[in-house]
């Protein structure tokens, strides 16, 4: 019988040092592909996440009742830049509406080239408000707000207050008159006493758009103010008119306990 050969050998002992190399170099590719696929989805998820998180439009964004009927939270935050800054509701609603709709994360549309290749944006523009980067860290540094966020209603209602009142200060801007207000929110206190909003047409036509809007939720919000003021305590627990809708089994149960200690 003829004996293996050194060759045979030698190939028999490097053959299973040959499989886990293979073993190895393919884990070390899988790592690699599920590196990369994780750097591709991760932004995904987190996007997803954030957008799910974020307050969505309220759906009827014409009538300042609704609005805070369907947002309760944003009716306290609007009360209070009245009570701080003296800006009434509906001129900082009016605002609002005009500047993202009531869309959190609202920018300004992308220049697009060929209708595929995307480019750049007008402005920075960004959030309920539309506050451009300069501007929210000006508005951060005098009011100490450091965590503000553009796309947080109550940061980006407070940020309104705290420029329109800025614009009384510096132009003599009655609190409610939310055409000239808005003129100054886009030009700047020194851009509307230099007057260089007189030649700008389209500027003028939604100055009195806001304005227009604004003494419309003037007149709407007296129908429903009182509503919103006596049921706060109702609204912060359940963030809905009382028995606007049906409780759940629980919200029963707290409104039974809550019913009873007030009878008490």
């Amino acid at each position: 019988m003829k004996r293996p050969g050194y060759a045979f050998i030698q190939k028999r002992i490097q053959a299973p040092q040959t499989s886990q190399a293979v073993l190895r170099h393919k884990l070390a590719m899988t790592g690699r592909v599920g590196k990369r696929i994780n750097a591709f989805l991760l932004p995904v998820l987190l996007a997803a996440l954030l957008s799910a998180c974020s307050t969505p439009q309220p759906k009827n964004i014409n009538d300042v009742c609704a609005i805070f009927d369907e947002q309760y939270d944003w009716y306290s935050a609007s009360k209070a830049v009245e009570d701080h800054y003296g800006i009434p509701i509906p001129v900082t609603m009016a605002f609002i509406h005009q500047e993202s709709r009531f869309i959190g994360d609202n920018r300004p549309p992308r220049k697009w080239y060929f209708w595929i290749i995307p480019g750049g944006r007008p402005s920075t523009a960004y959030g309920y408000a539309q506050a451009l980067d300069t501007t929210w860290r000006e508005y951060q540094q005098k009011t100490g707000r450091w965590s503000a966020d553009r796309d947080d209603f109550e940061d980006a209602v407070d940020f309104v207050g705290w420029y329109n009142l800025n614009s009384v200060k510096r132009a003599h801007i009655r609190p409610n008159d939310a055409y000239r207000l808005y003129l100054a929110y886009h030009e700047g206190a020194g851009g509307y006493l230099k007057g260089s909003y007189q030649h700008k047409k389209w500027l003028l036509d939604i100055a009195r758009k806001v304005d227009q809007r604004a003494r419309r939720y003037t007149s709407q919000l007296q129908q429903c103010r009182d509503s919103l003021d006596d049921g706060w305590f109702w609204r912060g627990l359940f963030g809905q008119a009382p028995f606007s809708v049906p409780l759940s089994p629980a919200q029963q149960a707290i409104a039974a306990r809550v019913l009873w200690s007030q009878a008490g």
